[in-house]
C-alpha cells in the first residue's frame, strides 16, 4: 500500500492528496461523477461512513490511524484495479434514488431518470395516472423501473434483461424499495419474452456502445458487462431491433423512449423517415427519442 505522508491529518488534505493522485493517475470517470475531485470526495465520505451531501462539515475533522489506513487503501484499489467508484462502494445514485450495484450490471446513468422525475413526458401523456402499464426494457440494476414506479403511482411494470446476474441485482434493488407487487422482473432478448404484452410506456436504455467505440473504452468501462454496452460495429444492433417490434407491443396512443447516448448521429442516419423527438436531459444533452405508437414501423 502507498505510504501516507505524516503531513496528511483531516479530510481535507486526504481530498487534496486523493485527488492529487487521480490526476495524475489517468483515470477516467463517468459513473456518477466526472472528474477526480468528486471521485474523491464520493469515496472518502462513503469508507468514513459519513453522509455523502455533507462534506464541508466533516473537512477539518482528523482522521484516527485506522481511518488514515482504510482511506489509502481505497485510494490505491481506485487507482490500481481501476474499478468504478459505485462498484468498489456498492452503490450508484440518480437524483435522491441509491441503486446497489456491483460487476453484473452497468452502474445507472440514464439520462431518462431525470427526465421521468421532471415529468419531460407530460406534453405526451398526460397526467401520471394515466400510465397504467410501463415496460423498463434492457432494465439491468432495475433503476429505471423503480423511478417509473415513483413518477407513475398507478402503473404497474415489467422490468425486462437477458441476464440472469443482472436480474438477481434488480431483485435485490426492487426489494430494498418494497416494489415486489408492482414491478415484475422478466428474462428476456428484448420483446422475446413478452409476448402478447402491450404497455402504455416504454423506456429503453439499451446497449449502444459502436464497435469503435468498445475498443476504445477507458479500463473502467471494461469491467461493466459487455453485453450491456456492445451493440454491433454501429451501436445499432439493439435500437434495431425495438423499433422493428415496439409497435406491437404498446397499447393505442403508448410512447416509445429510448436512449442512445452518442450514437444519435447515427440513428437519424439510420432512420431518416422516423420523427424522432429529441428531450433534453438536465445536462442539456439530447440522448432520448420519443415516438408514439403510429409513428413507429409495422
Amino acid at each position: 500500500m502507498t505510504a501516507v505522508p505524516p503531513e496528511l491529518t483531516t479530510l481535507r488534505d486526504f481530498l487534496r492528496w486523493a485527488t492529487s493522485r487521480f490526476s495524475a493517475a489517468g483515470l477516467s470517470f463517468g459513473h456518477g461523477t466526472q472528474n477526480a475531485f468528486d471521485e474523491a470526495a464520493w469515496l472518502l465520505l462513503h469508507t468514513l461512513r459519513l453522509p455523502l451531501d455533507q462534506l464541508e462539515l466533516f473537512l477539518d475533522a482528523t482522521l484516527t490511524q485506522e481511518e488514515r489506513g482504510t482511506v489509502a487503501a481505497i485510494i490505491d484499489r481506485r487507482i490500481g484495479e481501476r474499478l468504478p467508484a459505485a462498484y468498489l462502494t456498492g452503490e450508484a445514485w440518480l437524483r435522491d434514488f441509491r441503486f446497489r450495484v456491483d460487476p453484473r450490471v452497468i452502474v445507472p446513468r440514464s439520462h431518462i431518470a431525470g427526465l421521468l422525475l421532471d415529468e419531460a413526458l407530460a406534453p405526451w401523456i398526460g397526467e401520471a395516472e394515466a400510465i397504467a402499464s410501463a415496460l423498463d426494457l434492457c432494465t439491468g440494476s432495475g433503476c429505471l423501473a423503480i423511478v417509473m414506479a415513483r413518477a407513475f403511482p398507478m402503473a404497474r411494470i415489467d422490468a425486462a434483461d437477458l441476464s440472469a446476474d443482472a436480474l438477481e441485482v434488480a431483485r435485490e434493488n426492487v426489494a430494498d424499495y418494497a416494489l415486489g407487487a408492482r414491478i415484475e422482473l422478466v428474462r428476456s432478448d428484448l420483446f422475446d419474452g413478452l409476448a402478447g404484452r402491450r404497455y402504455d410506456l416504454i423506456v429503453s436504455n439499451p446497449p449502444y456502445v459502436t464497435g469503435e467505440a468498445m475498443r476504445r473504452l477507458p479500463p473502467e468501462y471494461r469491467h461493466e458487462p459487455a453485453q450491456a454496452l456492445a451493440a454491433g460495429e454501429d451501436g445499432l444492433d439493439a435500437v434495431r431491433a425495438i423499433l422493428a417490434k415496439a409497435r406491437a407491443h404498446l397499447k393505442p396512443e403508448g410512447l416509445l423512449v429510448v436512449e442512445v447516448g452518442e450514437n444519435r448521429g447515427g440513428v437519424e442516419k439510420a432512420f431518416p423517415a422516423l420523427p424522432f423527438t429529441w428531450l433534453e436531459a438536465e445536462s442539456g444533452e439530447e440522448t432520448v427519442f420519443v415516438l408514439q405508437q403510429d409513428q413507429l414501423p409495422g
